[in-house]
């Protein structure tokens, strides 16, 4: 007689899911699955967190692993440490992005540097949740970019989905992680919905790994975090110009992965940069230049950027002239120097 075998499982169900419900997931298939793991920031209990993102974790796992603190964010993040250091894992949410400058103290001098500091011996397993970015009509100190910042303090690693999977994906990846992780949640995107399954998750690439949303062959945008829609919808419009953009989705700024970056660049020979951030010293200027310097002999015209202005961030009803959108991009790859091509 042969041997039964077992049927097949069924497939997952996908379903229309968001970018928060993804995300709420990560934290609660984290802390079902590690003690260690603890929820804490304004509002995140009971409330669920201003964009409810973390909405019934509280009543799942008790106000002891799922905490509210006080508004300090200076005391949120140090005491994060402390709990670091005894060997949990916090997830700590800054409520809105431009709300986390008073912590910068202990991220630069202490979460950044603990694991050095100790040659090893104190890792620092701290997830931070930030909320960031513009288009949804926030005031001042509620729509800063400041990934520039994060970027520019050696010893952490910095990370920002653009879809519902790497939502989950890269939150799991970065509480799992015994190095510090600035988690950059793009607000504009929490909304959007894609088909997934909170039950069987897809894999998606580690930390550290850009990928191609788009594949193309005139030119390459370089994208992240709530310009990734942007990006892909000018590739769309350019077509009718007779130009084919290629995508490419960093995900993880810091690692930060040159080899699909600059992979992509080497076949179109063009490359242009956009970020909401500010152009000046911002991320843009960092990629720019390491393309330039690994891809210079594969280059047709100079990496440009599209970035946001040089200015504080303006009031909502300006904002739209403030961000950049698909004409700005299309303008700039008009000046990707195609005479004589």
């Amino acid at each position: 007689m042969g041997t039964a075998t077992a049927p097949a499982p069924a497939p997952a169900t996908r379903k229309p899911a968001t970018m928060a419900q993804a995300l709420r997931q990560a934290m609660r298939d984290a802390l079902a699955e590690d003690r260690d793991v603890h929820v804490m920031g304004e509002d995140v209990g009971t409330l669920g967190g201003v964009f409810r993102v973390t909405d019934g974790l509280a009543a799942e796992f008790g106000p002891e692993r799922v905490t509210d603190t006080p508004l300090a964010e200076a005391g949120i993040l140090g005491t994060a440490v402390g709990m670091a250091m005894y060997g949990l894992r916090p997830v700590v949410e800054m409520q809105f992005d431009a709300f986390a400058y008073p912590a910068m103290e202990q991220l630069i001098s202490h979460v950044s540097r603990m694991r050095n500091r100790t040659r090893g011996a104190l890792p620092m397993p701290i997830t931070i949740r930030v909320p960031y970015g513009g288009g949804i009509g926030g005031v001042e100190h509620h729509s800063d970019s400041s990934e520039a910042y994060y970027l520019h303090t050696p010893g952490l690693h910095v990370v920002t989905p653009a879809t519902v999977a790497d939502a989950y994906g890269l939150l799991r990846a970065a509480i799992a992680s015994d190095d510090p992780v600035v988690f950059l949640e793009p607000k504009r995107l929490y909304w959007g919905k894609a088909d997934w399954s909170a039950d069987a998750p897809e894999t998606v690439p580690p930390l550290g790994r850009a990928v191609v949303r788009r594949a193309g062959t005139s030119a390459t945008l370089i994208t992240y975090g709530p310009s990734v829609p942007v990006c892909l919808e000018a590739a769309e419009a350019a077509r009718q110009e007779g130009w084919d953009l290629e995508v490419v989705d960093l995900r993880s700024l810091m690692p930060f992965d040159d080899e699909t970056v600059c992979a992509s660049v080497r076949r179109t020979g063009r490359a242009i940069v956009v970020h909401e951030s500010a152009g000046f010293c911002g991320t843009g200027a960092e990629i720019a230049a390491r393309v330039s310097e690994r891809c210079f002999h594969h280059l047709e015209a100079p990496v440009l950027r599209v970035a946001g202005f040089d200015i504080p961030y303006p009031p909502p009803m300006l904002e739209r002239h403030h961000l950049p959108g698909v004409d700005r991009v299309l303008d700039a790859v008009a000046r990707l120097q195609w005479e004589g091509n």
